[in-house]
């Protein structure tokens, strides 16, 4: 039986516990409203278009920069990003940009172009010249946090007032005036669920903000009553503007793929590609109509359902006289108005996203990169991207019609960077480039075959003494046989052996058995420690097999090993990074070139220089159809055993690129590299107008005629004679008369230049 103490006991126990209960709530209010309230992703972008007079562009390829940009074509740009376009001529309105190092304005450009470069650029304000101006940069993915929220904050100040009536309207019409719940509302829902009914609506803003904030779905009478007690705290804390700005960048209004939209300054780029600001009444009203069901009023899929719901909205809002009779039936009369295509939010490039989020580890932990709001600026070129994906996935389809492969049997992987300071421009990672799973670029390390061999011939040039590009080699039969090992008998492509042949011939047609012989004689060790010098980082075996390919490298780690080639002996480690910005634009950290020389000039001059070879009379030689004979282009073709894998790696004046061609299950696809990965790599370069490949010539080089046959000095005026460059000292000092023309090769090894 209760007496009056223990009932009194009894409810001081209860106050004691409910204001403790009370207490824990409030600490957690304050402490993560005034904390940090979202975990916001990384924004990664592509590197920012610079314009200047004089520079190498085409008026096409500034369109489809405008294009990715979501620049809109314009009779009279009169809003930032707009343009106008006739013929050569633009007329540009940009849109403002904070960038690492300021904050740029829009301006309005005049730009016009003098065939394949830009020939005046003038402020149409002024009309005087302006000498650099930047376009904002390609939003190229984010690094989201791992439930793939996604929100662009807004402030109340940005909320337009016409948003924020509606949402009174329909969501909360006392929301000015109560104290952060309905007690009608409360009641109902609780009577209901008393009676088996579960939790049914009479939420107030206030509510939905602290169940979606700080609490689950959970429809239990603890979950309302824990909803109702913070609720009272939030308001009391903080004031109206405060809860309602927090409810505009919280609520939940839609799906793009895996990436949940959140906050309607997100939900207007994503329906309406614009920023909330722009919103009209009818956008407005819209957005707060899809508070209620994202999916369910979805306007791209249920355009019907988003109508009526906008309309309802529209009603309720007359109802409380936020609009005129007039302005009630012209809103409800006006279309949806959503744009067709949402604008990408995950990733456009999502394998280039994969090497910019693993070069991040290196100095920033995985929470902070998920959640800080990161502003990434990368190296990436989105003209250069664009001609990759699309000449390798033209390129695979027309190949495996070729071959009679199965459709989609064949992948390929791409790499482009520029030769001269390591940025990654594009990064493909398989046909499907929006797929953000296994990234063959990364992660598929294929044996790379004959793209080794530049390593082993530069061994042998680093020793002028004994090697020149016109010492003659052994291609005779080879037989090896070492302790542990099956006896190996290396092979030629073309299955016969060739004698004595010079150096630069023997890797311009790719002689195997000549390579192993020279690889030999200088020592494996040497050569592979050679190329890890020049930035493989992997270990890699030390087996005559090595000599010709047998280690596996990814396409980024082959590329890695072709810059110090295409950057005239410089260690460059490839970077996809160029700056790091915190969210509120401050300066976090600029990546700079890293350079060290690896290669002395002469040497990488001279591999160089037979690189050019193997495309101008080599197994590389076909891809001079898709170029001009002037740009004098190095590369080498890779294909390995029982023709699994198809490489080419090259390089211009001004990029680097290493194309891969394969099939995950690593079956034969009966292709070279010359009959793969060497027409995606001239198909895409063709695209890009490369520059000649014109390496300055290092002062200890010299020059001298070469007979082809002998390998001895002869006179420049002889038949059959070619000026090679030499290490100052290391040219033949023997002289051979004149003789004949060089015999011409034979039928087969001509089809085999022609297919291989």
């Amino acid at each position: 039986m209760f007496t009056r103490k223990r009932v009194r006991l009894l409810l001081l126990t209860l106050a004691l516990m409910l204001s403790g209960f009370a207490l824990y709530l409030d600490i957690t209010v304050r402490m993560k409203f005034e904390g940090k309230r979202w975990a916001m992703p990384a924004r990664v972008y592509a590197r920012p278009l610079e314009l200047y007079p004089g520079m190498k562009l085409r008026a096409d390829q500034l369109a489809l920069e405008l294009a990715m940009l979501d620049y809109r074509v314009s009779a009279e740009p009169k809003i930032p990003g707009s343009y106008r376009r006739r013929g050569d001529e633009f007329m540009l309105l940009t849109r403002p940009f904070d960038f690492w190092d300021g904050a740029q304005s829009s301006l309005s450009l005049q730009i016009d172009f003098d065939g394949a470069r830009l020939g005046k650029l003038t402020s149409r304000d002024t009309g005087q010249k302006v000498t650099l101006a930047r376009l904002d940069p390609v939003l190229i993915g984010g690094i989201y946090p791992a439930h793939n929220e996604d929100r662009v904050l807004v402030r109340f100040d940005e909320i337009p007032p016409h948003l924020v009536k509606a949402l009174i309207a329909i969501e909360d019409r006392k929301f000015f005036t109560h104290h952060g719940f309905s007690l009608r509302g409360t009641a109902r829902a609780l009577l209901s669920i008393m009676s088996g009914g579960g939790i049914q609506g009479g939420s107030t803003l206030t509510q939905q903000l602290v169940k979606n904030f700080f609490l689950t779905s959970e429809r239990t009478l603890r979950r309302k009553f824990t909803e109702v007690i913070m609720s009272l705290l939030l308001e009391l804390h903080y004031s109206k503007e405060e809860i309602l700005e927090a409810y505009a960048n919280e609520i939940y209004l839609g799906q793009d793929g895996n990436r949940a939209i959140h906050g309607f300054g997100l939900a207007s780029h994503f329906y309406f590609d614009k920023p909330l600001s722009k919103l009209d009444t009818v956008q407005a009203a819209l957005l707060v109509g899809l508070v209620k069901g994202p999916s369910h009023y979805d306007p791209r899929r249920q355009p019907a359902r988003a109508l009526a719901r906008r309309n309802l909205v529209l009603q309720e809002m007359r109802k409380l006289d936020y609009l005129t009779q007039a302005q009630f039936v012209a809103a409800r009369s006006s279309p949806l108005g959503v744009v067709e295509k949402a604008p990408e939010g995950t990733s456009r490039y999502p394998a280039f996203v994969g090497l910019v989020h693993r070069q991040l580890r290196r100095d920033y932990r995985e929470e902070d990169m998920r959640s800080e709001g990161l502003q990434i600026f990368t190296t990436l070129d989105p003209v250069a991207q664009v001609s990759a994906e699309r000449a390798l996935a033209s390129r695979l389809t027309q190949l495996e019609k070729d071959r009679r492969l199965p459709p989609k049997s064949l992948e390929g992987a791409i790499v482009v960077s520029s030769s001269q300071n390591g940025e990654v421009q594009a990064l493909v990672g398989g046909r499907d480039t929006r797929f953000e799973g296994f990234n063959r670029a990364l992660d598929a390390a294929r044996p790379v075959g004959s793209l080794i061999k530049p390593v082993v011939y530069l061994t042998a040039l680093q020793r002028p003494d004994t090697y020149t590009l016109a010492t003659l080699l052994d291609d005779s039969p080879l037989i090896l046989r070492e302790r542990g090992t099956p006896v190996w008998e290396p092979q030629n492509y073309d299955k016969e052996f060739h004698g004595q042949v010079p150096l630069r011939v023997a890797l311009a047609n790719s002689y195997n058995v000549s390579t192993t012989r020279l690889g030999l004689a200088l020592g494996v060790n040497r050569i592979m420690n050679n190329a890890q010098q020049l930035g493989i980082e992997r270990e890699l075996r030390h087996y005559a097999s090595s000599l010709l390919g047998a280690d596996s490298l990814s396409p980024l780690e082959v590329t890695q090993m072709y810059q110090a080639f295409a950057s005239g002996g410089f260690r460059i480690p490839l970077r996809a990074i160029r700056e790091v910005l915190a969210a509120d634009g401050q300066p976090l950290q600029r990546y700079s070139l890293s350079v060290e020389q690896v290669i002395e000039p002469g040497a990488a001059f001279l591999v160089t220089h037979a690189l050019q070879y193997v495309v101008r009379e080599g197994t590389a030689g076909a891809v001079k159809k898709y170029f001009s004979s002037d740009l004098d282009l190095a590369g080498k073709t890779g294909t390995t055993n029982d023709l699994r894998d198809s490489w080419f790696a090259g390089y211009t004046g001004d990029r680097l690129a290493v194309v891969w061609i394969g099939r995950d299950d690593n079956q034969p696809i009966n292709m070279t590299g010359a009959g793969g990965a060497m027409t995606v790599w001239g198909e895409m370069m063709s695209r890009l107008d490369p520059d000649p490949l014109a390496p300055p010539i290092p002062d200890n080089i010299e020059w001298a005629g070469i007979d082809s046959t002998t390998g001895l000095r002869a006179d420049e005026n002889c038949p059959g004679i070619v000026k090679l460059p030499f290490i100052r000292g290391s040219a033949p000092t023997e002289t051979a008369p004149c003789a004949n023309p060089a015999p011409a090769r034979s039928l087969k090894n001509w089809f085999r230049r022609l297919f291989e």
